[in-house]
């Protein structure tokens, strides 16, 4: 990371402006990237004047909401065709059903937090292709998130500077977190949902 950073410090922002579109597109196609971290480092090298605040945010947002929303067109496109062939087979089909129900009555508030929801991005974008909620409320509110979240991490780190890798602590501390939460969540409405068709089937 260290390497990276001090690379693009040598680099013309240009080329600093497209490796943040870059990492934060990339981020909702493969999620396990550590895009979060090097956003903050974008931050420090904000923080130097190398870059500009407004231009890293702006690129930065455009990238997580096209990254956002090609994962929604891959769930418009092929999202079904590829549960039903069991290409992701841990997912059975009256569960994705299931899911695209609760994505169009609630799919717009899950958009609005998805990208404080560190690793389900890509997953959100899939599912919210393939419950075809409308695509332009999708994509503004998807931008929105993502210009909060992304000036959160930019102005953190403005502000930690040359420690901008100890923030990566938090963030992972936070996915842990916010991941358990989310788990804690699906597993608790999981049960409240058999239940009560175990009552109706009685």
């Amino acid at each position: 990371m260290e390497t990276i950073i001090s690379t693009l410090q040598q680099l013309n922002p240009i080329w600093v402006y497209l490796t943040i579109f870059a990492i934060a597109y990339v981020e909702n196609i493969f999620p396990p990237s550590p895009s979060d971290l090097l956003i903050v480092a974008g931050g420090y090298l904000v923080g130097i004047e190398h870059i500009g605040f407004i231009e890293t945010l702006i690129i930065a947002t455009i990238g997580s909401t096209t990254g956002f929303m090609t994962m929604y067109k891959i769930g418009d496109w092929f999202g079904l065709s590829i549960i039903e062939k069991k290409k992701i087979k841990f997912l059975p089909i009256e569960s994705v059903h299931k899911v695209e129900d609760w994505f169009r009555r609630y799919g717009y508030w899950l958009i609005v937090v998805n990208r404080f929801l560190s690793g389900t991005r890509a997953v959100v974008g899939f599912f919210a292709g393939m419950a075809e909620v409308k695509f332009v409320p999708t994509a503004l509110l998807c931008f929105v998130s993502a210009l909060i979240w992304n000036g959160i991490l930019i102005y953190a780190g403005t502000l930690v500077g040359a420690n901008w890798e100890s923030i990566g602590i938090y963030l992972s501390t936070y996915s842990q977190i916010v991941t358990s939460l989310l788990v804690i969540g699906i597993v608790t409405i999981t049960i409240l949902w058999f239940k009560r068709k175990g009552k109706k089937s009685d």
